[in-house]
């Protein structure tokens, strides 16, 4: 059956709230949208690609969606994206990939410093009470060793990481100097329906499943890495919008962490089929484990409720996978 959004915070909060979603028409973007609507929130959605069908016939305003397309590394773009009367930015727009930041630091700089920056100054101009920031536990990648938390200290070994690292900080100081509450969700690998365009593992296996191309396996996949699912990453942002306590960085994962090679036994099973794979060296950067402590996440009311099983099965139905009913 469907997976439905949890509720973990008091949504009724939300009913008639102007709330801006950068990077709306992507991945996330489009979860946290449509369940905004869903709470009868006014959201403006902010890409640079049009808005998905999803709600591409409700984007001109009347059904509470307005839809801003442009690149937020113009200046006018963020002026028309964050309007006087504004409450809430949700930022998840960035330049995502630990590959491409290595190859292109500067670019990566620029979408994801530059751009939050703009942001957090146009919030403060127009007087926006929040400010959630998409992050991400790379920021502490030196510090991997042990479960990662919210204390461990700051040490990226990507311009990736470093970027987001850099974005915290200026929510910090954003939320000390201005009043502005801020708030970093750390999320681990994020996975669920629409996520086809992404590069991360789970979609990379279904496409190689559906062309017989070999899977490339960096090191020897025993590397542990947290998933969480979208829909769990949505009940997060809910909680930042709606629960004044929630502050700072805060860590947002299943808790429970899963090899490669694991991760690829269950996209086998969801699928009805054996995969092709090839391994190769391991990546530079690459952090070796990934486990998260989501304590604090719990403390504030919220919880994963989507188990990785269950996750996979859903979207090896977007697929074609036998599986794939989730039941």
């Amino acid at each position: 059956m469907p997976i439905e959004p949890p509720s973990t915070s008091p949504t009724e909060e939300l009913a008639g709230q102007r709330v801006v979603v950068t990077g709306g028409s992507g991945f996330i973007g489009s979860h946290v949208v449509t369940r905004l609507r869903q709470l009868e929130v006014s959201v403006l959605s902010v890409d640079r690609r049009p808005p998905p069908a999803a709600f591409r016939s409700h984007s001109d305003g009347d059904d509470g969606i307005t839809v801003v397309e442009g690149d937020l590394r113009d200046p006018a773009v963020v002026e028309a994206s964050v309007p006087r009367g504004t409450t809430a930015i949700v930022h998840l727009a960035a330049q995502t990939q630990v590959l491409r930041s290595i190859e292109d630091p500067q670019g990566t700089f620029d979408n994801n410093v530059i751009v939050t920056q703009s942001l957090l100054e146009r919030a403060r101009v127009m007087g926006v009470s929040t400010f959630v920031l998409a992050s991400t536990n790379a920021v502490v990648g030196g510090g991997a060793s042990g479960t990662l938390h919210e204390g461990v200290p700051l040490a990226p070994l990507t311009p990736y990481g470093a970027t987001k690292a850099a974005a915290e900080m200026g929510v910090n100081c954003y939320s000390a100097a201005y009043g502005i509450r801020g708030v970093s969700l750390r999320f681990t690998n994020v996975y669920g329906p629409g996520m086809s365009e992404k590069d991360s593992i789970g979609p990379r296996l279904m496409r190689v499943a559906a062309s017989g191309a070999p899977f490339v396996i960096y090191g020897d996949g025993k590397q542990v890495r947290d998933y969480v699912n979208v829909a769990d990453v949505v009940g997060a942002v809910l909680l930042a919008l709606t629960n004044p306590e929630v502050t700072g960085p805060v860590v947002i994962g299943s808790g429970s962490s899963v090899s490669v090679l694991d991760i690829v036994d269950l996209v086998e099973s969801s699928l009805g089929s054996k995969l092709n794979m090839r391994h190769i060296p391991g990546k530079p950067g690459e952090m070796p484990a990934v486990i998260v402590d989501n304590s604090r996440a719990r403390s504030f009311g919220w919880e994963p409720r989507v188990g990785l099983e269950q996750g996979l099965a859903e979207v090896a139905g977007e697929w074609g996978g036998t599986n794939g009913t989730g039941s």
